[in-house]
């Protein structure tokens, strides 16, 4: 298969402070395959810099939902001002509001002198959203992060769409617990996520990790905190049952949930009664662990480098070293604020919307020493690879006294997993 690899290093591990500087990106780009992959879109290349009074519109769930994303996304807006920066919350319960989704995004398509609506995540209704935008407005860019939709799918609507990439990732993280000495990887979610092509693609990737790595792959069923029982419901249930879970599966066991909301309950569980933690589905040091461990961040706001040292700090505390890793920058909080980043790089005619040396360097911006790696999306049915669908990881970190990187960024990855469905 014909994969082309992004891996981005810079030689300090972290020193991020997070305002209105530009860091400059170190990109090398190695081609595995034997041709390239070239970079074109319609809305993508901007031949002269335009007027700079135009606006940015960045739609994302609540912070109860999903704090980073919208923490990203306000930090975007803090650096060039609510008049340029328009952001906007769909519901936390999209999957029965469905309309009230897409009029949120379109919404902001009314606006005269908006250019560019980022979308992250980009939740069911978000296709049908760009369609009508695109219908109306052709001019405004549309960019999904993290999309619920099928790639192929929300590929054919948006100009741009950038996900964590679920391929590599459903063979490193078993890879990491195998590692670190776990027999037993327990997978948590429910019918809506795995019914979604990603999901379902990593978890057949995971079970065949599992074989390969001689470890015992076991699943839960959580409740969708999206139904009636909300998010309070949907994470009683996870502190009620991790309990259950240790003792069902050992303490050598290794535990991932597909939801946001899943994260805390199910950190602070194990922080309690044991298991490991490899990293949450879209990880972040503010993803789940802040609420788990009791920690008040507000003085260490916007600086990941203080931010996962109080982290880590608590978390060998309670005696979790070496049993809890995370991305050392978030990914939902880089997303949202990077590919804004990018949206104006392009309009400004500094970048073009589908080179993927252009997308790291935006993200470089909001994760200055991060290591990377990604490569576009392949569908597994067709073989068929998206230019306008990218798929990116960051490397793994293990919490410890000393922590440390796994160097997830320089494994190759079999070839057979990029297949795997």
């Amino acid at each position: 298969m014909k994969k082309r690899i992004l891996s981005i290093m810079t030689a300090a591990v972290m020193t991020f402070a997070l305002s209105a500087s530009v860091f400059a990106a170190d990109v090398e780009m190695i081609d595995l395959g034997d041709e390239e992959t070239e970079s074109v879109s319609d809305a993508g290349t901007a031949e002269e810099a335009v007027d700079g009074d135009y606006h940015i519109g960045i739609v994302t769930g609540s912070v109860s939902q999903s704090e980073d994303d919208r923490r990203g996304a306000e930090a975007f807006q803090e650096m060039y001002g609510e008049d340029r920066v328009t952001l906007a919350i769909y519901p936390d319960n999209f999957t029965e509001e469905l309309e009230t989704t897409i009029q949120t995004i379109v919404n902001l398509s009314d606006d005269p002198d908006m250019k560019a609506i980022i979308v992250n995540q980009a939740i069911p209704g978000t296709t049908e959203a760009f369609r009508q935008i695109k219908e109306k407005r052709p001019d405004i860019i549309c960019i999904a992060g993290e999309s619920h939709e099928d790639l192929p799918e929300i590929g054919s609507a948006a100009d741009l769409v950038s996900n964590n990439d679920f391929v590599a990732r459903g063979y490193l993280i078993i890879r990491t617990a195998h590692e670190l000495g776990c027999d037993t990887f327990v997978h948590i979610s429910f019918p809506r996520h795995l019914s979604y092509e990603t999901m379902s693609r990593r978890v057949a990737i995971m079970k065949a990790a599992c074989e390969e790595f001689g470890m015992k792959f076991a699943m839960e069923s959580a409740p969708d905190p999206t139904t009636d029982v909300g998010v309070p419901g949907a994470q009683a249930y996870i502190l009620e049952n991790v309990p259950e879970w240790i003792k069902k599966y050992g303490e050598n066991s290794a535990y991932f949930c597909t939801n946001d909301a899943h994260t805390e309950p199910l950190l602070k569980q194990l922080l309690e009664y044991g298991g490991y933690f490899i990293e949450a589905d879209l990880p972040s040091p503010l993803m789940g662990y802040p609420g788990a461990l009791g920690l008040d961040l507000k003085e260490e706001a916007g600086d990941f480098e203080k931010i996962l040292a109080k982290v880590e700090s608590a978390v060998v505390e309670k005696g979790g070293a070496g049993r809890f890793g995370t991305w050392a920058y978030s990914y939902g909080y880089t997303v949202s604020a990077g590919l804004a980043q990018h949206a104006m790089n392009v309009i400004d005619g500094k970048s073009e919307l589908c080179n993927i040396d252009d997308i790291s360097a935006a993200f470089q911006e909001f994760s200055p020493n991060a290591q990377w790696n990604g490569s576009n999306y392949t569908n597994a049915d067709t073989g068929v690879k998206l230019d306008n669908v990218f798929l990116v990881y960051q490397d793994t970190y293990i919490m410890g006294d000393p922590g440390h990187y796994m160097g997830s960024t320089e494994v190759e990855v079999p070839e057979k997993y990029f297949t795997t469905k």
